[in-house]
C-alpha cells in the first residue's frame, strides 16, 4: 500500500509549488518515509485535507527552529568540524605515509634499545655507569663532604680566636679553644687513616698539617709569656705533646766538650720538649732581665769611669751606688725566675730528672759529669746506650744559669767600693744559691771561685785585705741567721705543741 501510494505521489515530490528544486526526492526505502506514507493510509480523506498541511507546517517550523538554536549554539564547532573535513583528504595520505615510516624504522628503534639495556646494565662494568653511580653517591652526602671541606678553615678560625683569647688574657676561652682544634685534628688524622687512597682527604690533610704548624708556633710563643703559670704550662706542654709527637721524644746525641750550649735548634733536632720549655723560658728569663738596660747603662758608665782612674793610677775608686741598684734588681729578678724555670720543668717532666748514680748527673757546676771523665768510656763500653752518655738537659741548663750570675758579677762587682755594699750583694747572692738548692742546684760554693777576681778588680783598703776574704764573712753571718731561723721556727712550733693539751 505505501509502495503504491509512493509511485502515485513521485511525480509531485519532483517540485514544490513556487520555489525551484532544492534536492533529490526521498527514497521509497528510507525509514521516515516509509512510517509517513503508512501514517497517511490511515488517516480519513478529510483529515489529510485539513488537519494535515497545518501538522506538517507545524512540525517544519518546529525542525526550524531547532536548526536555528543549534546552529547558534554550536556554530563554532561546526565550522571547525567543516574546515577539518576539507583538510581530510590531505591529511589521511600523510597520515598514511608517517605510518609507513613509523613502521619501518621500529626494528631500528628496538635493535636500538636492546643495545642499551645491554650496555648499561647494573650487573655489567660500565665507566658511564660507575660515573654517574659516584655523582650520585656526592649528590646524597653533599652536606657531609662539605663539612669535611670546611674543616681546615674551622681549625684556623678556633686556633686565631684561641690565640686572641690568649692574648686578652681569658685563659679559659683559649685552653677550651686550643682542645677543640686538637680535637679537630685528631678528627683529620683519623679520615686520612680510614680513607689513606683519597685525594680529597690527603688535601684536607696537609691543609690541617699546615694550621697545627700555625698552633705549634703559637703554644710556643705561649712558653714564652712572662705570666706564666704551672697550669698553664703544663697544659701547654700537654698539647704539644700531642700535636708534635716528635718533640716528646728524646733522640741519642753526643756528648761535647761545652755541655752547656743550649740553642732552639739542638732543642728541637733532639726532639726534647723539655730542652724547649726551658729554652723559651731562658729567653723570657733572658728578655725581663734586658728591662733592666737604664740601670745597666749607669752601672757601665761606672765601670768606664773605674777603669780610667784605675789606668790613671791617681786615686783610689770610690762609688758603684748605680751599680748597686742594678745588680740588687737583677739578682732578684734573677733569684725568682730561675727558681720558677727550675720548679716548673721539674714539675712538668719529672721522668726527665737525673737519677742519683747514674751517668748522666751532674753533681755540681763547674765538676765534670762521669761520662767527660777519662776512661770512664772504656768503663761504660762501646754498647751503652747514648742517651745514658748524654747529659740531662736541667743538668745542662742549671750550669747554663749560674754562669748567666757568674758573668754579671764579674763584669760589675768591682764597681762596688764599699765594703758593706759588696756584702749585701753576696748575701743576696747567697740567698739565691739558698732558693735553687731547694731545686737541686746549689751554687754558693761560686763564691769562692769569684773571690779572686773580685778582689783583684776591686780597689779595696789595705785594712780589708787583712781581714778574711769577703766569701768567708758573708758565708758566716748567712749560716749565723740561717740557724737564728731555725731556732725561731723550732721554737714556735714547740710552743704550739706544749700549748695543744693545755687548750684541750
Amino acid at each position: 500500500m505505501a509502495d503504491s501510494l509512493y509511485e502515485l505521489l513521485t511525480p509531485y515530490l519532483d517540485q514544490q509549488s513556487g520555489t525551484p528544486k532544492t534536492s533529490a526526492a526521498p527514497s521509497h526505502h528510507d525509514a521516515t518515509t516509509n512510517s509517513y506514507l503508512n501514517r497517511m493510509t490511515t488517516l480519513p480523506l478529510q483529515s489529510l485535507t485539513s488537519t494535515e498541511p497545518a501538522s506538517l507546517s507545524q512540525s517544519s517550523l518546529s525542525v526550524i527552529r531547532s536548526l536555528q538554536a543549534l546552529s547558534k549554539r554550536s556554530h563554532r564547532s561546526v565550522i571547525s568540524a567543516t574546515n577539518q573535513l576539507s583538510h581530510l583528504s590531505s591529511l589521511l595520505p600523510s597520515l598514511a605515509s608517517q605510518s609507513a615510516e613509523l613502521h619501518q624504522g621500529l626494528p631500528a628503534v628496538e635493535t636500538a634499545a636492546t643495545a642499551f639495556a645491554s650496555k648499561y646494565e647494573r650487573n655489567s662494568e660500565n665507566v658511564v655507569l660507575d660515573r654517574r653511580k659516584k655523582a650520585m653517591l656526592l649528590s646524597r652526602n653533599v652536606d657531609r663532604v662539605s663539612d669535611i671541606l670546611d674543616l681546615p678553615t674551622l681549625l684556623a678560625t678556633t686556633i686565631n680566636s684561641s690565640s686572641a683569647a690568649a692574648t686578652q688574657g681569658t685563659g679559659g676561652v683559649a685552653a677550651s679553644g686550643y682542645a677543640s682544634a686538637l680535637d679537630l685534628h685528631a678528627h683529620v688524622k683519623r679520615l686520612r687513616a680510614l680513607y689513606p687512597e683519597s685525594a680529597l682527604i690527603a688535601d684536607i690533610t696537609k691543609q690541617s698539617d699546615e694550621e697545627i704548624q700555625n698552633l705549634i708556633t703559637v703554644l710556643i710563643n705561649g712558653l714564652q709569656n712572662p705570666n706564666l703559670k704551672l697550669a698553664g704550662a703544663m697544659r701547654m706542654v700537654g698539647w704539644l705533646r700531642r700535636v708534635a709527637p716528635d718533640l716528646a721524644t728524646r733522640t741519642p746525641a753526643s756528648t761535647t766538650s761545652e755541655p752547656r750550649n743550649i740553642s732552639l735548634g739542638a732543642a728541637l733536632s733532639e726532639g726534647s720538649l723539655g730542652a724547649l720549655f726551658l729554652i723559651c723560658r731562658l729567653g723570657t728569663l733572658r728578655r725581663t732581665l734586658d728591662a733592666l738596660d737604664p740601670l745597666r747603662e749607669l752601672a757601665d758608665q761606672e765601670s768606664i769611669r773605674r777603669k780610667e782612674i784605675v789606668a790613671n793610677g791617681q786615686q783610689r775608686w770610690v762609688g758603684g751606688a748605680q751599680t748597686e741598684r742594678f745588680l740588687k734588681r737583677w739578682i732578684e729578678l734573677f733569684r725568682e725566675q730561675s727558681f720558677n724555670i727550675v720548679s716548673m720543668y721539674k714539675s712538668i717532666f719529672p721522668s726527665a730528672l737525673p737519677t742519683p748514680g747514674s751517668v748522666a748527673e751532674v753533681t755540681s757546676p763547674g765538676v765534670p759529669s762521669p761520662t767527660h771523665v777519662p776512661g770512664m768510656s772504656e768503663a761504660v763500653g762501646e754498647e751503652a746506650d747514648w742517651m745514658e752518655k748524654s747529659p740531662s738537659v736541667l743538668a745542662t741548663f742549671a750550669p747554663h744559669l749560674v754562669d748567666m750570675l757568674s758573668d754579671v758579677l764579674r763584669a760589675y762587682m768591682p764597681n762596688v767600693s764599699e765594703r758593706p755594699s759588696r756584702e749585701s750583694l753576696l748575701t743576696q747572692v747567697l740567698y739565691c744559691a739558698g732558693s735553687l738548692g731547694r731545686q737541686g742546684v746549689d751554687f754558693s760554693m761560686m763564691l769562692a771561685l769569684l773571690e779572686d777576681e773580685l778582689h783583684d778588680g776591686a780597689d779595696i783598703p789595705e785594712e780589708d785585705e787583712e781581714q778574711d776574704p769577703e766569701w768567708v764573712q758573708v758565708m758566716k753571718k748567712h749560716r749565723v741567721q740561717a740557724s737564728r731561723l731555725e731556732l725561731l721556727a723550732s721554737g714556735v712550733g714547740s710552743g704550739r705543741k706544749a700549748s695543744t693539751p693545755t687548750n684541750s
